[in-house]
């Protein structure tokens, strides 16, 4: 092949800049106030809006090698912690920039790499005096709080004034005083369910207006929402508010559904309720301000946490939930189902509508159920020609014989229901509607684990491979039920809902009617998943806010006031003494560079600065004033727990104590901080570009043709 070699001129890094250019275009994902972009589609003419790193670098075209070095370290981000993707790309581009500078210096690499490596260390030990335990989270987010009035609707719902959140209600229970509200919700036992699911859960949306949310026990199949905006109920469940001085009475409640008789307990809260109190203002600090995901998170970490009660697990098992969008409905149907909740075809539904009420015999699939499928490491004859793998001597068209084989194999063992994790043969799936069997493709690997595990299933590869022992008893299927319990029909795809006695799934509902903004709902629901799920298990998070990364400024900038050597790398002690301090200085100040762009566009970005110039003077007056103080990390302590470390002078109460607190995951971030530096200095050291391939014409003729040499 053809190859064209580039010398990388070392004051003006080809590859820094690159990075640098292709970081800009993430800079309004900063912050929780982010500014969303619309994808489109040349082929297609389709336009998906995205506020994620991931999706935005997933739709660049990233044909150079930088841009696929990018594109692997913030996939690499995102496998693993599912957050971190945007501060990632954003200090590939302020770090990039500050290289440049360096190079521009003349400051040898050798210097460079180590000293910035050096300092980012360093910040990583220093910021861990920062790390909140998980038990320690009600205490440092709850400094102050002012009590609520409650309020009746018209409707007879509860809501509460002066709330920012719909947690904070789980929190009144022994912090204010006894004339807190607390609605409790308790299940009626069903035959099957592991543990009965009784617990003081407060809805979604009870800070505004809503009742609570009724989070039914996974045996219920007269239940099919974990609900945000409303309550289904069955006749065994009633609701009853106690501790309220607007709604109680002595010795008897008078707040009840007209769906059941739901009983609640006059005497208080459960004991547990601190545990679930922690584990709501978690999710509300880590939600950035994302309401709606958070709504749905509320009814999943209940459910999981009574579970968890029952089987001494603590975490949020993320194993046990998948997604669905639906579309053509309000964002505030979204909610939580038990069960497996997938769209399906109105010939499909038909099948469905016949299997209601009827217990089903269930096949798992691993694989694709398609005739031309192989299994992974599947090795063909060599040097055997493949013609016709299945011949037909009686005529017909090809694959009448593999379609009429497979439909004998699943009637003669009376199977109604089969989930594939892969691709279903579109011929199969009308022959099966027509036998009355019902075909689920793209099933999710956990949804199959968890269904294998409720109805005794055991998954195939081929169906040729089935036998009486693989086969699972007890699924059912119906058609899912918004939250006034009516089922939805959108015509050319409905949402149907799969379940299992004991089946611990669950699957989020995300409802929107613009199909662009599905995978934006998705992105954001599963970034706040993972968010808490990374908190619990780090079992510490960071204050967020700018916090962290402002101790992280001010350590540097003191790092390279000192005399002396960063660290003790073989490159920088070989090089000459009266040139490593003038080394170290500039090349940490260029690290702190890093820090005080990204601080600044997030104080752009939230609108508390009006310029990045007013911001920088706002980082500035921090740094002076917790150099001040004395200790920068008590200082910035103080102002965490006054509401926030960076309130800008655009701040229309820049002195008021606010009860909104943020924080971050702490892997999640030092991963990301050291991902991007190591990118940077990865780049950096490289001398050459070698492009090979085909592309001899396109080089010649762009501009920068004059740069390379052909080999």
């Amino acid at each position: 092949l053809p190859m064209a070699f580039r010398d990388v001129n070392a004051r003006r890094h080809i590859g820094l800049q690159q990075l640098s250019s292709l970081a800009s275009t993430g800079r309004t994902f900063l912050g929780p106030m982010k500014s969303h972009k619309f994808i489109v589609d040349e082929t297609t003419n389709q336009s998906t809006l995205i506020c994620s790193a991931v999706r935005l670098i997933e739709s660049l075209d990233l044909t150079s090698a930088v841009g696929q070095l990018l594109n692997e370290t913030i996939q690499a981000q995102n496998k693993e912690f599912k957050t971190g993707m945007s501060t990632l790309l954003f200090l590939v581009g302020a770090w990039s920039n500050a290289v440049v500078e360096c190079l521009q210096q003349n400051i040898p690499v050798p210097a460079i790499v180590s000293v910035m490596s050096q300092g980012l260390n360093s910040c990583c030990e220093r910021v861990q005096c920062l790390q909140i335990p998980i038990h320690d989270v009600k205490r440092e987010l709850c400094s102050s709080r002012i009590r609520p009035k409650a309020f009746e609707s018209k409707t007879g719902q509860v809501g509460c004034d002066g709330l920012t959140n719909p947690w904070n209600l789980l929190c009144f229970q022994r912090e204010i005083s006894a004339t807190e509200e607390v609605i409790q919700i308790n299940s009626c036992s069903h035959q099957g369910d592991d543990c009965n699911f009784n617990k003081c859960l407060i809805s979604p949306s009870a800070g505004f207006g809503s009742v609570a949310s009724v989070v039914k026990a996974v045996g219920d199949r007269n239940s099919s929402v974990l609900s945000g905006s409303g309550v289904t109920a069955s006749s065994c469940i009633t609701r009853k508010l106690t501790h309220s001085r607007h709604f109680s009475t002595p010795g008897k409640s008078h707040f009840s559904s007209q769906q059941g008789n739901f009983q609640g307990h006059p005497s208080g809260p459960p004991a547990d309720l601190c545990r679930c109190c922690v584990l709501g203002h978690l999710a509300v600090a880590l939600s950035h301000g994302n309401q709606t995901s958070l709504k749905l998170l509320q009814s999943i970490a209940a459910y999981q946490q009574e579970r968890g009660e029952c089987s001494g697990s603590s975490q949020i098992n993320v194993t046990e939930i998948v997604t669905c969008c639906v579309l053509g409905l309000p964002e505030s149907y979204s909610c939580v189902s038990p069960g497996f909740v997938t769209l399906v075809s109105p010939e499909q539904a038909t099948v469905i509508k016949h299997l209601a009420d009827k217990p089903l015999r269930i096949l798992l699939m691993d694989g694709d159920l398609t005739e031309q499928y192989r299994h992974l490491g599947f090795n063909r004859p060599r040097n055997v020609r493949t013609i016709l793998e299945h011949p037909n001597p009686q005529g017909g068209r090809a694959g009448d014989v593999w379609l009429s084989k497979m439909s004998d194999i699943l009637m003669s063992f009376e199977v109604n229901l089969v989930l594939v994790k892969g691709n279903v043969c579109k011929t199969f799936t009308e022959r099966c509607i027509a036998s009355r069997i019902l075909v689920i493709g793209c099933v999710a690997r956990d949804a199959l684990r968890a269904f294998g595990a409720a109805t005794g299933a055991q998954a195939v590869t081929y169906l040729s491979q089935l036998n009486a022992s693989r086969i699972g008893n007890g699924a059912w299927a119906e058609l899912w039920k918004a939250s006034d319990g009516c089922a939805v029909d959108l015509g050319e795809l409905i949402p149907a809902r799969i379940s299992a006695g004991g089946i611990p799934l669950l699957t989020a509902v995300l409802t929107t009617a613009l199909p662009s903004k599905a995978r934006l709902l998705e992105d954001q629901f599963w970034t706040l998943l993972y968010r808490l799920h990374h908190a619990l298990k780090d079992g510490k998070v960071f204050p967020g806010g700018g916090a962290v990364e402002l101790l992280c400024l001010s350590h540097i900038q003191a790092l390279a006031e000192r005399p002396g050597q960063v660290g003790n790398d073989k490159a920088v002690r070989e090089l000459p003494s009266p040139w490593l301090a003038e080394y170290k200085s500039s090349v940490l100040q260029a690290l702190a560079s890093g820090w005080k762009q990204y601080l600044s566009v997030v104080l752009c970005n939230t609108a508390k600065a009006s310029s990045e110039l007013e911001a920088g003077a706002s980082v500035d007056h921090h740094l002076q004033k917790a150099a001040a103080c004395g200790s920068p990390s008590a200082y910035i302590w103080e102002e965490f727990r006054r509401g926030g470390v960076l309130r800008g002078g655009s701040d229309p109460f820049p002195d008021q104590v606010t009860d909104l607190k943020v924080c971050d995951n702490v892997a999640a971030k030092t991963e990301a901080w050291r991902r991007a530096l190591d990118l940077v200095l990865l780049v950096l050291q490289t001398d050459a570009e070698i492009i090979t391939g085909p592309r001899r014409n396109q080089i010649l003729n762009s501009p920068v043709s004059r740069e390379f040499m052909f080999l």
